[in-house]
Order: structure tokens, then sequence, then C-alpha cells
């Protein structure tokens, strides 16, 4: 009990030694550098409406950092913006525009260095080369922040929020757009990303590379350039995201290279060029997602094994799956195929005879691309219903045993 109240009665000091500070053009102090300097740990720095010109300004105390009606943070095309060196600082409320833009340093509009605990809420970011970086951050929270840019090619700009290194990051309910990669991860583990919106990237709408653990939900990524990536990870859980509209050559809903024990589960992917494009991918689960008006609803190369496609409708989709050999070492089953055209004699809702899903054409297309200038021509219809009564081509292994009859389930 004594203890109790020792741990209080520190907590009512340092509480009531906080103090709030004020910085703006009418103000004792007129630059947030200024108000940086003067405040002590755990102090609150209230910045007042309008337009900040200084030179990267650096947080190395634990304070926050508060705007009031978006004053604006010019880095005059020149510098970086904000610079957090220091755990558990909270910066609130901002307007951030016109960074430097370098191809030897990742100058961004906030970048937190080393550091845990820190809070990125509510600010909007302008036409800055990286937005929000992070580099061996821990427990981090980057949220409600709204983030765009305007280069025309990769080069030009860097990602909007950009973590390497990193654990137990929290990216929630930000929009992004017009960056390299909307969102980016590199070595981060143990981290959510969540509610945010990605579109009009220019590469990917989010990335991953050797990031373990993590998981990304109910995320919407539309007409980026090539889609969203996950490369070279394990233990990634993909939840209810909406990959919609990332069309073109090279570009996908979801690309997963050398990803292994995962799950991707409750997800929509609407009018892509492919859905999911899988290579080299390994004990991968694919539950009650929908693929739906997409040029390939999946394309599963051969390199992939232990792959468990279930409870999942395809509806719409020119080719509902594609693969580039006849191995075939993983399972499809119990999956609602529209173009299924079997009976089910016992009303028990399960298709009688298998459906294989990969046509004659789409394997023939696979290896001939340009062949796809004779699709939906008689000869093409001809070639598939000569294979699904003489199967020679389609790999034999790749079939639905229970295809369903009905829908599966609304979204």
């Amino acid at each position: 009990m004594r203890s109790f109240f020792l741990i209080l009665s520190l907590f009512i000091f340092y509480t009531a030694g906080a103090k709030t500070i004020h910085v703006g053009s009418g103000r004792l102090l007129k630059t947030i550098t200024a108000g940086v300097d003067a405040a002590g740990t755990d102090d609150t720095v209230m910045v007042d409406a309008g337009t900040y010109k200084e030179k990267n300004i650096v947080v190395k105390k634990r304070i926050m950092l508060k705007g009031i009606n978006y004053p604006v943070l010019d880095g005059e095309k020149k510098y970086e913006i904000i610079g957090v060196k220091a755990n558990g600082v909270v910066i609130d409320g901002f307007k951030l525009v016109h960074s430097g833009v370098s191809s030897m340093e990742d100058i961004s509009g906030i970048k937190i260095y080393d550091c845990k605990n820190v809070v990125i809420r509510n600010n909007i970011l302008e036409d800055t080369f990286f937005g929000i970086y992070t580099q061996n951050g821990s427990n981090c929270t980057i949220e409600n922040n709204r983030l765009n840019a305007y280069a025309k090619e990769e080069q030009q700009s860097g990602n909007g929020i950009h973590c390497w290194k990193s654990d137990s990051m929290k990216i929630i309910s930000n929009t992004i757009s017009g960056h390299r990669d909307g969102i980016y991860f590199e070595f981060v583990t143990h981290s959510v990303i969540r509610n945010n919106t990605s579109v009009k990237n220019i590469r990917y709408g989010l990335h991953f590379m050797f990031s373990h653990n993590d998981v990304y939900l109910a995320n919407h990524f539309k007409n980026n350039g090539a889609g969203v990536s996950v490369m070279y990870s394990h233990g990634v859980k993909m939840y209810h995201n909406l990959f919609e509209e990332n069309w073109g050559d090279g570009a996908y809903g979801l690309l997963l290279k050398e990803i292994t024990d995962s799950d991707i589960e409750g997800n929509t992917f609407l009018k892509n060029t492919s859905g999911i494009y899988m290579e080299g991918a390994s004990r991968v689960k694919m539950k009650k997602n929908n693929f739906t008006n997409n040029g390939w609803g999946l394309k599963i190369q051969a390199s992939c094994m232990g792959i468990e496609v279930t409870e999942n409708n395809f509806i719409g989709n020119t080719f509902d799956v594609s693969t580039n050999g006849s191995l075939v070492m993983n399972t499809f089953d119990n999956n609602y195929w529209d173009k299924y055209d079997g009976y089910d004699l016992n009303k028990d809702q399960v298709g009688d005879v298998p459906y294989r899903p990969v046509s004659m054409y789409s394997m023939i297309v696979e290896k001939n691309p340009p062949a796809m200038l004779l699709f939906r021509s008689f000869i093409t219809s001809l070639l598939d219903k000569t294979e699904k009564v003489l199967p020679s081509l389609t790999p034999e292994g790749l079939k639905d045993n229970r295809p369903v009859m009905k829908r599966l389930f609304n979204k």
C-alpha cells in the first residue's frame, strides 16, 4: 500500500509540473523551435495557425506538439520538416508541405529516429518526399493522417508511411495517395495495419519485405500502379481488405512472392488484372474471399505448394485460375464457381462432379500471351469444350472435388 501511494504521489508531482507553452506570431515565442527549446519533459507546445518556415524542427524531449487549426510547416523543398529523437513524443494537428527531395537521403515530412511510444496523428502532409518515416521504432502509432504527393515517377517520390527495422507498430486510419508506395514495411514485426486507404500510388498501395508476424485488415487498396506486394515474409495475416481496380501489365490485386505460413481470409478482389498472383508461396490458407470481375482470379505458379483454397467465391472473372505447370501440390475445396455447369442430383448443394477451374485456353495464354487476341473466338470455345471431355493440357490434379452450387456469402 505504501508503494502504491508513493507511485501516486510521484505521478501527481510530475503531472502538476507539466506546463503548456504557446507559440505564434502574436506570442512571446514566435517559432516552433523556440517553443520546443523552452519546453520540459511532458510539456505541451501549442502552435497557433499560420505558416512556419523553419529548418528541420528536432524534438529531443518527451513533449506534445499540438497544432491549432492546422498550422503550416513549410520545408521550402529543401529540408526535413520534423525529426523526432525522443521516446513518447506526440505530434498532432499540423499541415506539413514541401519537404526536400534527395536521392541520397530519406528526407521526410516527419521522421522518427530510434524511438518508442511515439504518436503521429491527425496531420496533413502535402508534397513531401517520404511522408512519415520510422527507423528502429517500437510501439509507435501513426493514426488518422492524410498524405498526398504528386510525383509522376518512382525516383521523384519516397513512400507515404515507411517503417524500417521496427516492431509493434500501429498504422491506423490513414489516407495515402501519390507516393511511390503508400505503406512500406521492411524488417518490421508484430505490427498492425488497419482501416487505411491507399489509392493511386505510383507502385504499390502496400509493400512488405522481410516483415514477419504482421496483420493488415480492413484496408482499401485501389488503382495503385502494381497493387499490393508481400515478399519474403512469413506469418502474415490478411483479413477483410478490399483490393480494387489495380490494372495494367504486371499489376495485381495482391502479389505474393516467397511467403509462407500466412492467412488470407475475408478479402475482396474486385476488377484487378489478377486478383492474386503467387510465386514460391507455401502453406498459405485462402478462405472466404471474393474474386469478382478480375482478368485472372488467381494465378498460382507451379513453384507454390501447400496452398489451401477453400470456401471462396469466383464470380465474373475472365479466368478463374491459371498456372504454368502440370504438377499440383495445392488443394481446392468447397468453392463457388459461377462457370461451373455440373449437376447436383442429391440436392446437397455440392456438385456431383469435380470442377476444373483451369481452362485449356488459359494454359495456352500463360505460355503464349499473344494468343489472348483470340479470346472469345469460336475456336477457343471449342478448345475448352474439348479439353473438358478429353483433358490433355490442363493439370489433372487441379480441381475442386466439392464445388458448391450457390454463392457462399454476399459482400
